[in-house]
């Protein structure tokens, strides 16, 4: 084949260090954007970005001129150092060290989408802890819980 075609989605998922709140109203919807925009800048095109207080949800189309590894790293300093500007209260936000990447099929993405859109009314039923354990036995992820949580 003369050319490379390729077509991955992923949903990206991490929490904030030790899953501090600190993802408040005056917070999420500009780091929504400012995620959306890391990604993009990485030609890695954004297509829905939320969360919760303690943790991050991104789908995007992952671009053929990035690792899985370097999307999370770019996109975790970036905006922890952006953050860490936009009010002194948040002069000690951190992002855990570890995350969740997950492959999405393109007939799922709506799935997903609606999924991190209804983040504030999933995650008053269900915790982040019980929803990463349940990404993790969908993708069949081996784990040790001990090293899950920082």
């Amino acid at each position: 084949m003369p050319q490379s075609l390729y077509e991955v989605y992923v949903h990206l998922v991490f929490s904030t260090k030790k899953r501090y709140p600190f993802i408040d109203d005056n917070l999420k919807e500009k780091l929504w954007a400012y995620l959306g925009g890391i990604c993009k800048g990485l030609e890695c095109n954004p297509i829905q970005v939320g969360g919760y207080n303690d943790h991050v949800h991104i789908l995007c189309l992952l671009s053929k001129k990035i690792t899985q590894m370097k999307l999370v790293e770019e996109v975790k300093k970036r905006s922890s150092k952006w953050v860490k500007t936009v009010d002194p209260r948040y002069s000690n936000f951190y992002w855990q060290d570890g995350y969740g990447i997950f492959s999405v099929n393109p007939s799922q993405l709506d799935i997903v989408i609606k999924y991190i859109k209804n983040q504030e009314e999933h995650h008053r039923k269900k915790t982040f802890k019980k929803e990463l354990l349940a990404f993790l036995n969908k993708y069949n992820v081996e784990y040790d819980e001990r090293y899950l949580w920082d």
